[in-house]
């Protein structure tokens, strides 16, 4: 299992935050302060500390990582194509990829070749992902689609063909493809002062480490902050009162419900506290309870006035006389109808029916029970004598008799009756009821020491009550309206009877004063009630400390946990003897020595933690310099390459491998060196490369020509389409002679068309073009053609050896004297009075063509010069 894979294992047992940082650290190295505060806000979510941003963390996923391929497998890519939405380069582009030796991808700077390479990485799985692969800049926001893009590959010569897309796994056969990036190794000063040197995937491990202290200083940082405290609230924790404890045990745990039940003071806490305090300060308490009695009493017995005064002018108690009277009146109405009827009787003397008249009836009544006994008053014989005139009834006067009764009997008569007895009852219980409240001398003046608004309401009520009364008699009246009585001023009964309840809990509290037991009791419940009120008074206050004190607990828990690496230290050390082999020191030697980095070696350093021999990887030099202090920017990039070439070596599998600007930062001497060993590589395995070092592509041909290596170099330029639109045309500088001469037919061919067109300006133009790369053609063949690669630009050694094959005639000379003169001519920009005629295009033509049968002649002359020298 390689590094990478059993780091992604681990940190599947490891907690969601440092899962977030393992790759975040796997994916940028680096991480911001931005990447440091989304972690930190990960660790306390864990630690009950809520996230308001509400951050997820991620995870670190085996798809991305490359896996290890089957050692022996060999896996080539063919071709990168069907791209889409990647950077801004040219849809439908095909690339495509030689399976076997060296494919040099060539492209300036801004030609499109960084959307081939991030594309590639992304689809490889390389580590490298921090370089985002962006929508064309050139379409509207939201028109971008989702970056993709196939890619055709060999896996044991057997083709297939898969598909890469943005945001989702990358397909698992292409991480067989190695990629070359800034993480792939490095070499680093560690805490023993060692020149250690650290494989692809391990400093994950030591990174998340100083990502864990970074954490815990944030963590103790805030708790500097949040911590509260505590001495403010001291001077409560001294009484030895529940608010005391409950300060004394001042904790995270504190339950809040406990310090809002007592700091809550109702409006009966203050009365008790004010009562207890003028009881405990009393001298003669007893007495005191005798006044505070007595008043009580006295506002009790004007409590009762008016009560009961207050009752008889409610709107219920003035509401029945008002129904009372509306009956008598209605009834008194119906009976005077009654009445009418009666009275307008034929021979019916005047008053007849009338009240003097029915007051007589009456009383011959009760008259008859005696005069005529045995008999049913009216109804007497006609023999008998009336009661009244006592002459004889005769038919006429009994049946008379019975008339009177019957009127005096009907209902409405005795309805009228009853609900005039009724009403006069109510009137005169109204009229006559005392309303006086007796609110006078020494009770006025007693009033007016202990509440004067409670004096002014009764005052007021007093009057109200009279005022009422007088208006609800004069509604008695007929014609009069009962809708005109004013409403009574409310009662001050309530905050009478609370005087008075509070005097007798005064009276109360100064007898028991008197006794030691029940005054010690008071002592203690006046501290208690002393200490809610401090309580009260800082409440929010320390509210909020609980809430610190429980942030406190949840931030140490952070730092706590942050701060313990012994796991990752653990699981560091584990891997790193794993790696700590005699084959992985020899496989990293190798690559040292063919990148001739300083005479540098790796070798095994055992050092012993707790008893427990360990080994780690060391670059050391023979003379035992300081290796940090020596080695350039460059020679630590060839560290790196070098690191990578053994890691692959050691994988076991033939996947190719993708360099990306592999010699940026490294000097010319260094680019020789690894040209050739990649050179060496692509014998063994595909080997592409992205440059856009023209120099370094020219390195690579020598070296491919040298191995007898096929280097296919691909151009990539910007075109109206987009960006990385494949070119057939290797960039001149590159070409070897031969190319360069066919590339001079293709120019001579565009000089023909401008003058078949007419078009002299582009004649002219494409002319002194062509001369120019005419001269740099006989430059290059005199190198490579005359000299035959003896000595080569830039290069360090001399080829000695290949003088056997290279004699320079006269001839030689003076062909290629009158070339470059010629060309000279026409490519340098001439004085204005000098201006030379354009040359034809057969002119031109035959000078080309001029070079072409010199090299070949060359070239023929060399095999002869050989084989004569041998």
């Amino acid at each position: 299992m390689s590094i990478l894979l059993a780091i992604q294992k681990w940190s599947t047992e490891q907690p969601d935050w440092q899962q977030d940082a393992i790759a975040r650290i796997y994916n940028q190295s680096d991480l911001s302060a931005e990447d440091l505060d989304d972690l930190y806000a990960l660790l306390k979510a864990e630690h009950g500390i809520p996230d308001p941003a509400g951050r997820q963390p991620r995870k670190f996923a085996a798809d991305q990582i490359a896996g290890a391929a089957p050692i022996g497998q060999r896996v080539q890519l063919a071709s990168i194509k069907n791209l889409l939405n990647v950077n801004a380069l040219a849809p439908d582009q095909h690339l495509l990829i030689a399976r076997t030796g060296l494919s040099v991808i060539y492209g300036e700077n801004g030609a499109g070749k960084s959307g081939y390479s991030r594309a590639l990485k992304k689809a490889c799985r390389a580590r490298a992902q921090s370089e985002s692969i962006h929508p064309d800049a050139r379409l509207a926001p939201g028109q971008a689609g989702t970056p993709q893009a196939s890619f055709d590959l060999f896996i044991d010569d057997l083709p297939t063909e898969v598909v890469w897309k943005a945001n989702q796994a990358a397909p698992e056969s292409l991480s067989a493809i190695a990629i070359f990036d800034s993480y792939c190794a490095r070499a680093y000063v560690d805490n023993k002062g060692d020149f250690a040197y650290i494989p692809y995937g391990l400093d994950i491990l030591e990174k998340l480490v100083g990502v864990c202290g970074k954490l815990k200083t944030m963590a103790s940082a805030e708790l500097e902050v949040v911590r509260p405290k505590l001495d403010a609230f001291s001077h409560l924790g001294q009484s030895q009162t529940k608010v005391g404890a409950l300060i004394r045990g001042l904790s995270s745990k504190t339950k809040t419900a406990e310090l809002e039940l007592l700091a809550t003071i109702s409006d009966v806490d203050k009365e008790r506290f004010a009562i207890l305090v003028k009881a405990l300060t009393e001298r003669d308490p007893k007495e005191k309870a005798l006044e505070l009695k007595a008043k009580a009493s006295r506002y009790n017995e004007l409590d009762v006035r008016i009560c009961s005064s207050y009752t008889m002018v409610t709107d219920a108690k003035l509401g029945v006389l008002r129904d009372l009277v509306q009956q008598a009146q209605l009834t008194k109405a119906a009976a005077e109808l009654a009445s009418k009827a009666f009275k307008d009787t034929p021979g019916l003397l005047p008053g007849t029916g009338g009240e003097l008249w029915k007051v007589l009836f009456e009383a011959a009544r009760q008259f008859a029970t005696e005069s005529h006994r045995g008999n049913q008053f009216p109804r007497l014989s006609a023999e008998s004598e009336c009661p009244l005139c006592q002459n004889r009834l005769e038919k006429e006067g009994a049946e008379r008799l019975v008339l009177f009764d019957q009127f005096v009997q009907q209902e409405a008569e005795k309805r009228e009756q009853t609900a005039r007895a009724a009403a006069l009852f109510a009137f005169k219980e109204l009229r006559d009821v005392p309303l006086n409240l007796m609110i006078e001398g020494s009770l006025a003046a007693e009033l007016e020491i202990t509440d004067p608004e409670l004096l002014a309401h009764c005052l007021t009520f007093q009057q109200s009550l009279t005022v009422r009364r007088a208006a609800a008699i004069k509604a008695c009246a007929p014609g009069e309206k009962w809708g005109e009585i004013p409403i009574l001023t409310q009662s001050p009964q309530a905050r009478l009877e609370g005087i008075t309840t509070k005097l007798m809990a005064e009276a109360k509290a100064l007898d028991e004063s008197a006794n030691e037991l029940a005054k010690a009791a008071m002592i203690a419940e006046h501290a208690e009630l002393e200490a809610r009120f401090r309580l009260a008074e800082v409440k929010m206050a320390l509210l909020d400390a609980i809430q610190n004190l429980i942030l406190v607990g949840k931030l140490e828990s952070c730092a706590s946990r942050s701060g313990t690496t012994n796991g990752i230290s653990r699981q560091s050390t584990m891997l790193s003897n794993s790696i700590a082999t005699q084959e992985v020191v020899a496989a990293l030697n190798h690559e040292l020595e063919e990148l001739n980095i300083h005479e540098l070696k790796a070798v095994m350093k055992a050092e012993t933690a707790r008893g427990k021999t360990q080994y780690k990887l060391v670059l050391e030099t023979p003379g035992n310099l300081a290796a940090k202090d020596i080695l350039s920017e460059g020679e630590q990039r060839a560290i790196a390459i070098a690191a990578f070439l053994a890691e692959v070596t050691l994988g076991g599998g033939l996947g190719g491998v993708v360099f990306d600007d592999p010699v940026s930062s490294l000097d010319h001497r260094r680019r020789w060196l690894v040209a050739k060993r990649l050179a060496q590589e692509a014998l063994k395995r595909q080997v592409i490369i992205f440059t856009h070092d023209i120099y370094f592509l020219c390195i690579l041909q020598q070296c491919a020509t040298e191995l007898d290596l096929e280097l296919t170099p691909q151009c990539i330029r910007k075109a109206p389409g987009g960006f990385g639109v494949h070119s057939e045309r290797v960039p001149f500088d590159a070409m070897v002679t031969t190319k360069r001469i066919s590339a001079l037919r293709k120019m001579y061919d565009k000089v023909k068309e401008a003058k078949k067109t007419g078009d002299d300006e582009a004649q002219t133009q494409w002319t002194r073009d062509a001369y120019y790369h005419l001269r740099l053609a006989w430059e290059r063949a005199v190198e490579e053609v005359l000299l035959f690669g003896t000595v080569t630009r830039f290069e360090e050694g001399i080829s000695t050896q290949r003088l056997r094959s290279v004699i320079v005639e006269d001839d030689d000379y003076m062909q290629i004297e009158t070339g470059m003169t010629k060309c000279s001519k026409f490519a340098h920009d001439p004085a204005a009075g000098a201006h030379l005629p354009t040359p034809s295009p057969e002119e031109l033509s035959s000078d080309i063509e001029t070079l072409e049968k010199w090299r070949a002649s060359v070239e023929k002359r060399r095999e002869v010069v050989r084989k004569r020298r041998t």
